[in-house]
């Protein structure tokens, strides 16, 4: 008896601290190949931005990504003859923030082939849109005091 009860205690502890159904269907999703199509900024005017530590605006347009969710990495590779292109390495999970609101938040960590990362330096995004075809993350930022969004779009390839 004593084993029975352990053995559902220890099943009810991996079911509650497994992801949620939504996160996982959203993995399902999310696996494969998308393009970084556009990146938009909420405010007008000309901005220096170096996303995820790496290259500009510019050189993400185009850039192509994997995301391989059983291991939660994968890969973009920046495209652009102008800028320093190559493939680069991350790993990443998505966390449900709000059930009833649908809202993620995406957590990107830039990382070597082997997924060990040199500075241990992290992005959080939110993953304001998701679908078979489409996929949206944003970050806000604040500059000169207001929030500033950035707002990357995605086409599944």
């Amino acid at each position: 008896m004593k084993k029975l009860i352990l053995g559902l205690f220890v099943l009810a502890m991996m079911v509650s601290c497994g992801a949620s159904k939504t996160v996982r269907t959203s993995k399902k999703v999310i696996k494969g190949n998308w393009e970084l199509s556009s990146i938009t900024y909420s405010e007008a005017g000309t901005y220096d931005v170096t996303l995820l530590n790496d290259v500009s605006k510019a050189c993400f347009e185009g850039s192509t990504w994997q995301f391989i969710p059983n291991n939660n990495t994968g890969l973009y590779t920046i495209n652009d003859g102008n800028c320093d292109t190559g493939v680069r390495n991350f790993i990443f999970s998505i966390q449900e923030i709000d059930e009833v609101s649908g809202l993620y938040d995406f957590l990107l960590k830039p990382t070597d082939a082997k997924h060990k990362s040199e500075s241990n330096v992290g992005f959080r995004l939110s993953l304001t849109s998701l679908s078979e075809m489409d996929m949206v993350w944003q970050q806000t930022l604040t500059v000169d005091g207001k929030p500033f969004t950035i707002t990357m779009n995605f086409n599944k390839q």
